[in-house]
């Protein structure tokens, strides 16, 4: 599993997003894929299924709405299992909801899912 908050969430999607292959589960807290802009056709590969989360505000300071929707996107483009969750009024942080996710997605890994 890549998980990451924040900068972290950032360079683990961006890495996901670039070399894409069935992994245990990618989570992005508070994060996206990097650059000025994102085109999801720069994109190509098979995630193969990974499950996917990805959680923000939708007044995140960091992290603009429409940057976390792009990456949804590219990561639905590349077969991964995404769950997207936005928090409304939230602002940069993680939740007791992101938690119990990501909490369920070790121990799918554990379980062999």
């Amino acid at each position: 599993m890549l998980l990451g908050f924040s900068q972290g969430a950032c360079l683990a999607s961006e890495f996901v997003a670039r070399t894409p292959r069935r992994y245990g589960a990618l989570v992005a807290l508070s994060g996206g894929l990097i650059g000025e802009s994102v085109d999801p056709d720069d994109y190509e590969g098979d995630l193969e299924g990974t499950p996917v989360f990805v959680g923000c505000s939708d007044v995140d300071p960091h992290i603009p709405l429409e940057r976390v929707q792009v990456t949804t996107e590219v990561f639905e483009r590349l077969g991964g299992d995404v769950d997207e969750r936005i928090y409304e009024g939230m602002g940069h942080g993680v939740n007791e909801d992101e938690l119990s996710a990501v909490a369920e997605l070790v121990v799918d890994l554990l379980d062999g899912e």
